[in-house]
């Protein structure tokens, strides 16, 4: 690691981008999060994972894949799905193939609230966000995500 005297600090165009995208995605969050939660009581990470276990075959997934789509750690996705069990939005399943491993499966209650919570979430998505690129622009903020982190941008 080099010493703080020889660290070359980042240009005004570096900081500009670095600093742009912390605050863009720290000021949408918050605000996605306070909408979703003022107008269905479901915390953005909380639809995060409904909307996950809602695509997902059967509407499951391993607690540990479940973990990492959306960015949790696993002992954060653990108390988030107590919470969302205990709400009855989500059931956990063993899994017969692994008897290390469960599932948390999206319940019908969960099924309801997440297509009450949508078209609030998506407006704020695209009011928020999305209003302000065209379509080439936004395919190249997804070619730039990629080149960041291959799979960020993947819509499946």
């Amino acid at each position: 690691m080099a010493s703080p005297d020889t660290t070359v600090k980042l240009t005004a165009e570096e900081l500009g981008a670095w600093r742009g995208l912390l605050r863009v995605h720290t000021a949408l969050v918050k605000a996605l999060d306070a909408e979703l939660t003022a107008s269905h009581d479901l915390p953005l990470s909380s639809y995060e994972v409904l909307i996950t276990l809602e695509s997902a075959p059967g509407h499951k997934r391993r607690m540990a894949e479940l973990a990492d789509s959306v960015l949790l750690s696993r002992s954060g996705m653990t108390r988030l799905v107590d919470r969302l069990e205990r709400d009855g939005l989500l059931v956990r399943d063993t899994c017969t193939d692994d008897g290390r491993g469960c599932y948390a499966v999206l319940t019908d209650q969960g099924r309801e609230l997440i297509a009450k919570a949508r078209p609030t979430h998506l407006d704020g998505v695209r009011e928020r966000f999305l209003v302000h690129f065209s379509p080439d622009e936004l395919r190249a903020f997804a070619d730039v995500w990629e080149r960041v982190l291959p799979g960020a941008a993947a819509t499946d």
